[in-house]
């Protein structure tokens, strides 16, 4: 019974090593799992991603024209938010090599140096420009850093959780593209965040001055009232003691043309409630 039980046992198949078109089965499974998981947002993101990818692999060369294109693809204001996306630089860049190639770049984009497109030159140069003054302040420049850091860790912990949840099976995220894909979408997406954040704050800020002008605004309105309503009550405090003067005299001069004193008040005379 021993040896029946063993001999079963040993043609277990999870059991035996795999073979290698066994391992790639097993990959294309978890892929179509992954897929069939895939949220609606994500087969977009999908899309959009491979779209972006294909613009920057085609303009990457350093052209003036494919710069600008660059620069200006679809979605620009989303991933221009990064400085570093924007120099096609590693955050580890030096700064002496991050003024180097900032150079370099914006030479190349200059509206100058692109007559024929100066106003999609202006955008780019501009963008340039902005990345580069993020990067030249040393806070600023820290800040980003600290973005890339944080992606790096939201990134890990999600690959640790895609583990865990798939048995430890391949992941997207084991390749060098898949990672890089990842660590591309958290970094945008917190630079967006970021950005929104700014925005919004901007927005009360504004929405507070606004508030404040129109509170001073109605506050000197009301102590500009007040003045010209004590001015003219003052100015016309003469004519009002005129005006009481002249009533009483007329006043005066009726009860002694009747004879009579200043009338006094009479109550009402008391009558009995009939029964």
């Amino acid at each position: 019974m021993a040896s029946s039980t063993q001999t079963t046992i040993k043609q277990e198949p999870f059991l035996t090593k795999p073979s290698t078109s066994k391992q790639s089965a097993t990959t294309a499974d978890l892929k179509e799992d992954l897929k069939a998981t895939t949220k609606p947002e994500d087969e977009t993101f999908e899309q959009f991603y491979s779209e972006v990818k294909a613009i920057e692999k085609r303009d990457a060369v350093l052209t003036p024209e494919q710069q600008i294109n660059r620069l200006l693809r679809p979605g620009a204001t989303y991933f221009n938010l990064n400085p570093f996306e924007v120099l096609q630089i590693d955050p580890s860049t030096p700064f002496e090599e991050v003024a180097k190639h900032y150079r370099r770049l914006s030479m190349l984009v200059h509206p100058d140096k692109n007559p024929t497109m100066t106003d999609r030159a202006s955008v780019a140069f501009e963008a340039v420009n902005k990345a580069y003054k993020m990067l030249e302040d040393e806070t600023e420049r820290k800040k980003c850093i600290e973005v890339i850091e944080e992606a790096r860790e939201r990134v890990d912990k999600m690959i640790q959780e895609k583990r865990v949840k798939y048995k430890n099976q391949p992941i997207e995220e084991d390749t060098p593209e898949g990672h890089k894909k990842a660590m591309w979408s958290v970094t945008c997406k917190l630079f967006a965040d970021i950005e929104r954040l700014r925005v919004r704050e901007e927005a009360n800020k504004a929405e507070e001055r606004k508030r404040k002008a129109e509170e001073t605004t109605e506050r000197e309105e009301r102590t500009k009232l007040r003045k010209e309503w004590d001015k003219n009550y003052e100015e016309s405090r003469e004519t009002r003691v005129n005006s009481w003067k002249s009533f009483q005299t007329v006043a005066k001069s009726k009860d002694s043309v009747k004879g009579k004193g200043p009338a006094l008040f009479k109550p009402p005379k008391y009558k009995p409630e009939p029964r």
